[in-house]
């Protein structure tokens, strides 16, 4: 059986995935701050918050002595934040768990993925659109205040990160196939922090706007699909996207990596 490990299964886009996974026969592991909260029976649990990158760390060595091939990564866990908050290690909550767990995790399993010749599936936004400029050093190291509006462009420059991070992956790890989406609008709680989300998400449900299927089909769909061999898909019929700018070009791709690598190793 074909195996399969995810973060961010515990709700939302990531849960439905784990389940169609599931149902489809491949072996599952999911990576959880609550290990409680998995609904997914027969899965193997790696408990990691993942904002902390040493517990990103160990629980990629966890799935790394637990698995002797990985045929899927999916990256799926994510956060938007409000208002700051700095993490053990000193990053933004936002991008320590949306961008640099993702980076880490997936960089301590590369044996294991290029032993398989894995997919590697990031879930990206395309709030990644409205990023505004990048600069790596500077970004990556950004703890400042911001209000809840302008948390977007913050949001949304991590989602971009994801992206080029995807593309530059594909660069590095021979053999492994690496994808990422934007699973466009879903009610899945993604912005849970505000304090009308659950009265907005009831109503969104009623009117069957967001539907988190639709979502969730895309990111299965990159984790099955031989056809879709790497690149930027839309939730709308996996259509090809570019990168935004200003991280569209190999070389804004690669300092990206690089600035990251030198920060956590």
């Amino acid at each position: 059986m074909p195996t399969a490990v995810i973060t961010g299964a515990t709700r939302g886009l990531g849960r439905l995935v784990a389940l169609d996974l599931a149902r489809r026969g491949f072996t599952l592991g999911v990576v959880a701050r609550n290990p409680a909260a998995v609904e997914i029976g027969g899965a193997d649990v790696f408990e990691a918050d993942l904002s902390s990158l040493d517990d990103v760390r160990r629980a990629a060595k966890a799935v790394g002595e637990r698995y002797d091939r990985i045929d899927v990564l999916i990256n799926n866990a994510g956060i938007h934040a409000f208002s700051q908050r700095v993490t053990v290690d000193g990053f933004a909550e936002m991008t320590a768990v949306n961008y640099l767990a993702p980076w880490v995790f997936t960089n301590a399993l590369r044996d294991r993925l290029t032993a398989s010749r894995a997919r590697v599936v990031t879930v990206a936004s395309e709030a990644a659109r409205h990023a505004g400029d990048l600069d790596p050093a500077r970004d990556l190291a950004f703890t400042g205040e911001y209000t809840r509006r302008e948390s977007s462009v913050h949001y949304g420059r991590t989602k971009l990160m994801d992206i080029m991070f995807s593309e530059e992956l594909a660069r590095r790890f021979d053999g492994v196939t690496a994808v990422c989406c934007d699973p466009g609008f879903n009610t899945t709680g993604l912005g849970r922090e505000l304090p009308f989300a659950g009265l907005l998400e009831k109503a969104l449900r009623a009117l069957r706007v967001g539907d988190p299927s639709r979502g969730a089909g895309i990111i299965t769909r990159l984790a099955t699909d031989p056809a879709l061999t790497g690149g930027y898909f839309s939730v709308k019929g996996a259509a090809p996207l570019r990168c935004p700018e200003p991280g569209r070009s190999a070389a804004a791709q690669r300092e990206l990596w690089d600035v990251t690598e030198r920060l956590v190793g």
